[in-house]
């Protein structure tokens, strides 16, 4: 039996709900080994950080910032006092720094205007700047006990396969159908313990990739698997579409400094830092870059003692591809450049640039070492 919504599939969740329920907190008491230093905290502060940094990032690469975070800034007060560029070089390397920026306003308003008090309450939660109903429901339940269902990619995944539903999980009606599904499976005693079973187990047992369907503990119930059906679910609606943007990084320096800008537009990399940066919609010849207009401008008759050019860098993003080069320019004459700043070169690296970026900086540290 595959299904295709909600309203068709009540009494088939009303029927197997004690067995899901059940045999997943079986499987969590005796089976999974999962391990993270977040998991059974109950400090608000912590959760929520371990839950921001885990948005768009994985659990693996998210542990060593978590805990770098934590050792640095215990509490939400000590994180609201600390310098802005402090706390976005601690996040560099993590992309998404909307997520960082968010981090330190919401930071700075429970500071102020809660007295360093985490609010206790869903909706409160979910008034925060940067949380959204998956991140509030995990907070809420993890901290509290509220009994609120976290519906993330894991639990979408694991539902989708046990209960046969083709509904796309990124589709309108298909967010709808998961969130009302998870909330009726939840454990209202439990809801912590729960929420987290149920992520681990997709996390471990009924994964995107190869899943343990032979060892998995709801087998015997799986509609996806009594119909051969798990490839297939879950079913996404949307295609990622990529763009490529060139970039292409002029690193002047003049008497031992490098002149740099914050970036502040809406736009990849907001509030980090970057080099003089000309970007095209296609590659570039090193010819073409030094006689471009603005470098001429900005260099005008100076005479350059040396120039550089690195290999092709790229990053790739969720949405773009970035591609380009560093031109490494010393010159003996100041250049004329509107809104950056001269920093001596040992200072630069303090400050929080893109991985982009910084990929090139470790590269050419190490090399003059």
């Amino acid at each position: 039996m595959i299904i295709n919504s909600f309203t068709q599939s009540k009494d088939f969740v009303i029927k197997n709900k004690v067995y899901f329920t059940s045999e997943l907190l079986r499987w969590n008491s005796k089976e999974n080994k999962r391990l993270m230093p977040w998991k059974g905290e109950k400090d608000p502060y912590k959760i929520w950080l371990s839950e921001i940094i885990l948005q768009q990032t994985r659990v693996e690469q998210g542990v060593d910032y978590y805990n770098r975070f934590i050792a640095t800034w215990p509490t939400i007060t000590k994180l609201a006092r600390a310098p802005e560029v402090k706390v976005f070089k601690m996040w560099e390397g993590l992309g998404y720094y909307a997520r960082c920026k968010n981090l330190i306003a919401t930071a700075d308003f429970i500071a102020k205007n809660l007295k360093g008090k985490f609010p206790d309450t869903y909706e409160a939660i979910l008034d925060l700047k940067g949380i959204g109903p998956y991140t509030a429901s995990a907070i809420s339940s993890f901290a509290y006990n509220l009994p609120h269902a976290v519906v993330d990619g894991n639990v979408s995944r694991v539902l989708s396969r046990f209960y046969g539903i083709t509904n796309p999980i990124d589709s309108a009606e298909g967010k709808k159908i998961f969130a009302r599904l998870a909330e009726d499976l939840l454990d209202k005693k439990q809801p912590g313990i729960y929420n987290q079973a149920l992520m681990d187990f997709g996390a471990t047992i009924c994964k995107p990739q190869l899943p343990l369907c032979s060892s998995c503990p709801l087998n015997k119930k799986c509609t996806a698997l009594i119909n051969s059906q798990v490839g297939f679910l879950p079913v996404k609606d949307k295609k990622l579409i990529k763009k490529t943007r060139w970039f292409y990084y002029f690193v002047i320096e003049y008497k031992g400094s490098l002149y740099v800008r914050k970036r502040l537009t809406k736009d990849i990399w907001e509030n980090l830092f970057e080099f003089v940066l000309i970007e095209t919609n296609k590659s570039m010849t090193s010819r073409k870059l030094h006689d471009h207009p603005q470098i001429i401008k900005i260099l005008g008759e100076a005479i350059i003692s040396k120039s550089k050019i690195s290999p092709v860098y790229r990053q790739e993003l969720s949405h773009q591809s970035i591609i380009g080069q560093f031109i490494h320019i010393k010159t003996k004459k100041m250049p004329v450049l509107e809104g950056y700043s001269a920093i001596p070169v040992k200072k630069s690296y303090k400050l929080p640039f893109p991985k982009f970026i910084t990929n090139y900086l470790a590269e050419i540290k190490q090399d003059s070492n």
